[in-house]
């Protein structure tokens, strides 16, 4: 006999339609596979195999072939499972399809020998994509089920087995699973314990930091060792504005392709900070491998990718950072398949000025030869840095503010401001897909950014004396556009642009 049960591959963030047939004839005992299944696929029949059998049905000594269609779509993970041993089970009558009229049910998820059905990753965006093509519902790992409900207009039904699975299809199972209320989800979201008011002194470095953050700019802080690189960074996200429901999504849906959501969490409610060390390979930092995965930068989309010790990440993995901040995404190419993962982040980039770390420091001197540090200032690029917006040296702390207790901003208080000024730019931005000056290209920049002529003069002394390029021009008029919109101006001046400058040209004597 022959059945079918319809399913959903994924391919990056994007689901595809897979239609699971399997057919069962009186013949020589075999069960095959085909379809492009990836060795994942291949093994999932000692799983089915093992799976109905303890699940008191019935595996007689057929030949089963299963298809997986269509056939020149690449299938991976343990994902089809389900849908295969369901699919059989129809095939050979030990199952009934109870559609009703409303339409079929689609399934996804992994089965263990004992017949349990174990979470999958990509429910979320496996999901949405079943819901865009109209399907009625899903039956998918109970594991699963809080974060497909995320997903209006699909029923989603649980199953902790097989023989859940098998009601479920029959439509004799549990009631489809209420839908989440992702609002509440985020309402709930934990507060970090961590606050900008514990940095004592900095201030000068924390009113950069509250710019970088208010647009969203990239930013390197060079400094010696224990001036506070690492615990500035940390407190990014706490002045951060919080999550839209929109951005909870899109970062949930990354989390979730990676296999990354935390048990008993559907919903990613606080922005990502994500702080790989400087070891991590390029397919680390920015996605990839034989099956394309998201990597660091996508993981720290909508948050704060934190690099320290910035010149001694390799220099691939370096290099390959060009694309996702000039573009917010990263495109993967494989010779089967091409995916796209979202990286609309935040650099933020930690050094010392040389390598013993105490180049220009008032109370150690630096014990490094000039060749040494010009060797490690080349370690970094010009496109690479030109792609920074802020450059910040971050000296140590005098003993007068280390000895000062209290008096310093919370997190709250700077967050509201950062907060006001988003809105502005969300306000200026709306309906060009940017939601923070740093995301705006050259066309938005000449038709929202205006410029007092005396600020457009300081700007062309800048570029014939500092050398900028155009692209670090813009970078400018952004950081400036920033400032101004934290003032609540409407136009750039020239102390907007002059700040903006002198953010850009600190630190620039190492290279």
């Amino acid at each position: 006999m022959l059945a079918s049960v319809a399913s959903e591959a994924l391919t990056g963030l994007d689901g595809h339609p897979v239609r699971v047939e399997a057919d069962v004839v009186a013949a020589a005992p075999a069960f095959s596979i085909v379809g492009l299944p990836d060795a994942a696929v291949q093994e999932s029949r000692e799983r089915v195999r093992a799976a109905i059998v303890n699940s008191a049905f019935q595996f007689p000594s057929r030949r089963l072939t299963v298809n997986l269609a269509p056939a020149d779509l690449r299938k991976e993970g343990p994902s089809f499972d389900l849908p295969i041993a369901l699919a059989f089970l129809l095939a050979t009558g030990q199952a009934a399809d109870g559609c009703d009229g409303r339409g079929p049910l689609a399934a996804v998820g992994e089965l263990g020998l004992d017949g349990s059905v174990r979470p999958i990753a990509g429910a979320l965006a496996l999901a949405e994509s079943l819901r865009r093509r109209g399907v009625r519902g899903v039956i998918l790992p109970a594991g699963n089920a809080s974060e497909a409900a995320l997903v209006q207009g699909l029923e989603v039904y649980p199953a902790r087995s097989l023989a859940d699975a098998v009601r479920q299809l029959a439509g004799g199972g549990v009631e489809a699973a209420a839908p989440a209320d992702p609002s509440g989800l985020l309402r709930a979201a934990s507060a970090s314990g961590a606050d900008f008011a514990d940095v004592v002194g900095q201030g000068q470095v924390k009113r950069a930091l509250e710019i970088a953050v208010a647009g969203a700019h990239n930013v390197l802080l060079c400094g010696p060792p224990g001036a506070g690189k690492t615990m500035l960074a940390r407190r990014l996200p706490t002045i951060m504005p919080p999550l839209s429901l929109q951005e909870a999504v899109d970062v949930t849906r990354v989390y979730s392709v990676a296999g990354m959501l935390p048990p008993g969490t559907p919903l990613v409610a606080c922005r990502p900070f994500r702080a790989p060390h400087h070891s991590i390979s390029s397919p680390g930092l920015v996605g990839g491998g034989g099956s394309p995965r998201p990597g660091e930068v996508s993981l720290a989309h909508l948050g704060v990718l934190f690099l320290d010790e910035f010149p001694e990440f390799r220099l691939s993995a370096l290099e390959g950072l060009r694309q996702p901040l000039e573009d917010g995404e990263v495109t993967i190419s494989r010779r089967l398949v091409s995916v796209t993962f979202p990286a609309r982040l935040m650099l933020v980039a930690a050094m010392n000025p040389c390598p013993c770390g105490y180049r220009g420091d008032r109370e150690r001197e630096c014990s490094c030869p000039p060749h040494r540090v010009r060797q490690y200032a080349t370690r970094l690029s010009g496109p690479l840095l030109d792609r920074i917006d802020l450059r910040l040296a971050v000296p140590r702390v005098p003993p007068a503010d280390r000895r000062r207790a209290g008096g310093e901003e919370p997190s709250a208080v700077v967050r509201a401001r950062v907060g006001a000024a988003r809105e502005r730019q969300l306000v200026r931005l709306a309906g060009t897909g940017a939601y923070a000056n740093a995301h705006m290209t050259s066309r938005h920049l000449r038709r929202h950014c205006l410029l007092q002529a005396e600020a457009t003069a300081a700007l062309d002394r800048a570029y014939e004396h500092l050398r900028l390029s155009a692209r670090a021009c813009d970078r400018v008029v952004k950081v400036a556009q920033t400032i101004a919109d934290l003032e609540g101006c409407g136009e750039i001046t020239a102390q907007h642009l002059r700040e903006s400058l002198s953010y850009r040209g600190a630190g620039t004597d190492l290279w």
